[in-house]
């Protein structure tokens, strides 16, 4: 069982700033945040202590601008020092950070500045300033003002650096002192706006209290190391962020690398050598791609030895699934391959270390599932939304269930409805959705259900099965209802298929968008011609058609060149599938392959 932290008070009482108090008290030495040097050569980094007195300092700052408590302060910036410790000062003042993503269209920032009601923007650079300037004299608006992270680049707005710089002149200990203690457990840590992927984003108000109760549970279902590192490259403005990079550290005295380029997320690995690892099903399909690619280069021989070891892992990761020891014999195998032949290879990676690996946001692949497995990897898929403060269930190294998302945390009740939408109740669940008058909707009914949207099945030792989302699902024609995640996945499970959008509703049959996986399909073209990447693709369509139902089955398929992303509109920042904008970007193609 794993060890919580001194707790400063009863758990449903506990407020962030009491736990970087803690923190400073009981573990001030311990490196607390580390972010890349100017020149990108190494890492500056704070201790607790000191992450605690820049905080006082900065809050001092933000107060002497007029920052009043309950005010929301809206944040846009990457995943830089000056974004962590900026929220952790707003929290301890008693207003509420709001960050939104980089990414984020015009029209998205308005909603939020109109409906979150800011009179102030922190953002990183001129160039967001740039995107936040018309808003300052827009009548339907409160937002006032806006400072400028990078040095030199404020122009006529407030320079971060000058905030600070206040703070150090006005910083009053009592004051602080007195700031924080106000904060009551109840009142709002942040609001998260929903990614959007249908209509406005949605601002969910989420506790001091939903946090705490969350981090309580979670750290009863796995025993993380002590103090572990995490590398942090995930928006800010996504609830599982919120969760790994800021809340569950401070709750843990953990030490975050922040990585403020998400594309540099692999190298960061390869420095760091982690211990726990998180990233969404796409970060690890891609981290997949380049495995399976750097193993093909293997000489023959070495290529078939870390094929046999992998063998002999996942027979081991079978026996932990199904609940049993493996017998001596397979562990004192699984040990020696694990030295001799998959440490190396991870190494290369700079996976090696790795005790806990865990993946969210979206249906997982069971296939890239077992491909880990066969290092001895068993990343931990969870289940929950933004609603429910992340994570409602979760698999556990020591009780998983591939292609299922767990079982509920301690504290947590889930049910499924008649049509299977599953519904959740308990102390994570959000304290509702801001209005735009300031005010806060129930997100649960009258007994204190919040219907998801997604709908799965609950088996009979409680693992949860995510079928998909009820709004997504596909009704033929012929009245067949089909999940399209089910069968997204199916065709990503072979290597060449990178992303893929399947489309049928009100339709005879299924048709898909497919997005080849650049390397593997670059490679074979290079070295057999393009005609044989489509003799490829072709394959890993039939192969998926071969496991699923007659309705499930893809009768016609387009192939893209270019790979979706959030910066071309296709995946949301935390790289879910935008299907209305791909539908709608695409539709010619789609409509072409209803034509007979």
């Amino acid at each position: 069982m794993p060890t919580i932290l001194r707790l400063p008070a009863e758990p449903s009482e506990i407020t962030l700033p009491a736990l970087l108090l803690r923190n400073a008290e009981d573990h001030g030495d311990l490196p607390a945040l580390s972010w890349r040097t100017a020149d990108g050569t190494g890492w500056t980094t704070l201790t607790w202590s000191e992450v605690r007195r820049k905080v006082a300092v900065l809050a001092s700052g933000y107060a002497a601008i007029g920052v009043e408590r309950g005010e929301h302060v809206l944040l846009m910036m990457a995943n830089r020092a000056e974004h962590w410790l900026s929220d952790l000062a707003l929290v301890h003042l008693g207003a509420v950070p709001v960050s939104v993503y980089g990414t984020a269209a015009p029209e998205q920032i308005g909603h939020i500045a109109r409906h979150s009601r800011a009179r102030l923007a922190v953002v990183e650079s001129a160039r967001e300033a740039a995107r936040w300037e018309p808003l300052l004299d827009e009548p339907h608006t409160r937002l006032r003002r806006l400072v400028v992270v990078e040095p030199g680049q404020a122009g006529p707005h407030l320079a971060y650096s000058s905030i600070a710089a206040q703070g150090v002149r006005l910083y009053d200990a009592d004051a602080f002192d007195k700031g924080w203690r106000a904060v009551d457990a109840a009142d709002p840590l942040t609001v998260v706006y929903t990614s959007g992927t249908t209509g406005d984003p949605k601002g969910v108000v989420i506790s001091h209290r939903n946090v705490l109760l969350n981090g309580i549970a979670l750290d009863r279902v796995a025993d993380f190391p002590g103090h572990a590192a995490h590398i942090c490259y995930l928006p800010f403005a996504h609830i599982a962020e919120r969760m790994l990079g800021i809340y569950l550290p401070v709750f843990r005295a953990a030490h975050v690398h922040l990585c403020a380029d998400p594309q540099a997320v692999a190298a960061t690995a390869r420095e760091l050598h982690p211990v726990q690892f998180f990233g969404v099903p796409r970060v690890w399909e891609k981290l997949t791609s380049a495995v399976r690619a750097a193993l093909d280069r293997l000489p023959a021989e070495q290529r078939a030895a870390v094929e046999a070891a992998a063998e002999t892992a996942r027979a081991v990761v079978r026996c932990r699934e199904s609940g049993q020891e493996p017998a001596p014999e397979l562990a004192a195998a699984f040990a020696e391959a694990k030295a001799r032949v998959l440490d190396p290879v991870l190494a290369l990676a700079g996976f090696e270390r790795l005790v806990w690996t865990g993946s969210a946001a979206a249906p997982m692949p069971v296939d890239i599932l077992r491909f880990w497995a066969g290092f001895g990897l068993v990343i931990v898929d969870a289940w929950g939304l933004t609603e429910t403060t992340g994570v409602v269930t979760t698999n556990s190294p020591d009780a998983f269930r591939f292609g299922s998302v767990g079982r509920p945390l301690d504290g947590v009740e889930i049910r499924t409805g008649q049509d299977g939408e599953i519904l959740v109740r308990g102390p994570i669940v959000c304290s509702g959705y801001l209005r735009p008058d300031g005010t806060v909707a129930p997100a649960t009914d009258a007994d204190g259900w919040f219907a998801t949207g997604d709908v799965g099945r609950i088996d009979a030792d409680g693992y949860l099965w995510i079928t998909d989302r009820k709004k997504e699902i596909i009704v033929l024609s012929s009245g067949k209802n089909v999940a399209p995640a089910a069968v997204e996945n199916a065709l990503k499970e072979h290597p060449l298929i990178g992303q893929a959008l399947v489309h049928g509703d009100g339709r005879p049959y299924l048709v898909a968008l497919l997005v080849p996986d650049p390397e593997p399909a670059a490679a074979l073209a290079d070295r057999d011609g393009p005609e044989a990447l489509r003799a490829g693709i072709a394959a890993a369509v039939a192969a998926a058609n071969a496991r699923l139902s007659r309705p499930e089955q893809i009768k016609r398929y387009h192939v893209l060149a270019d790979e979706w992303g959030p910066g071309t509109g296709e995946l949301t920042p935390s790289l879910k599938l935008k299907r209305r904008v791909i539908r709608s970007t695409y539709a010619e193609e789609i409509d072409s392959l209803y034509e007979e």
